[in-house]
């Protein structure tokens, strides 16, 4: 199953991630740079740096500074890491900044309840911008 993520909530795109692979399907994201946060920008810029800022640098926890590996991470909250179906289906999960040559011509599957055409509000953050201001 290929999702494409573009203007896709993070959240909702995750949850669905996750209950698609513990039920063994394989996974791939495309366009992770283009997902959305939703909420001010302040208050996800403030809580992102602080989470970068935990931690020991040669201990961890280390949190991720790419679109692609913060989309991964955040759907790794969403499964069960520490038993084996949980290790099996976050292996199952492949995310990609853009659209690798591969995967051009598949049929991509896009969630309409985790667009952010949905939202009321306009308050949301790519994380394209994210990763520019603290990252890669």
């Amino acid at each position: 199953m290929i999702i494409n993520a573009e203007n896709l909530i993070l959240g909702r795109l995750a949850s669905y991630a996750a209950k698609k692979a513990l039920l063994g399907e394989k996974i791939e994201i495309v366009n992770c740079e283009n997902v959305v946060i939703t909420g001010s920008k302040q208050e996800i810029f403030q809580e992102y740096k602080s989470k970068i800022a935990r931690g020991n640098v040669f201990k961890g926890p280390y949190f991720p500074r790419r679109a692609d590996m913060i989309v991964r991470r955040t759907i790794r909250g969403m499964l069960p890491r520490k038993k084996a179906r949980g290790r099996e289906a976050y292996q199952n999960i492949k995310c990609y900044i853009g659209l690798p040559e591969n995967l051009k011509n598949q049929n991509f599957i896009s969630l309409d309840n985790a667009n952010v055409n949905k939202l009321r509000s306009l308050k949301f953050v790519y994380i394209k911008d994210m990763s520019k201001m603290y990252g890669k």
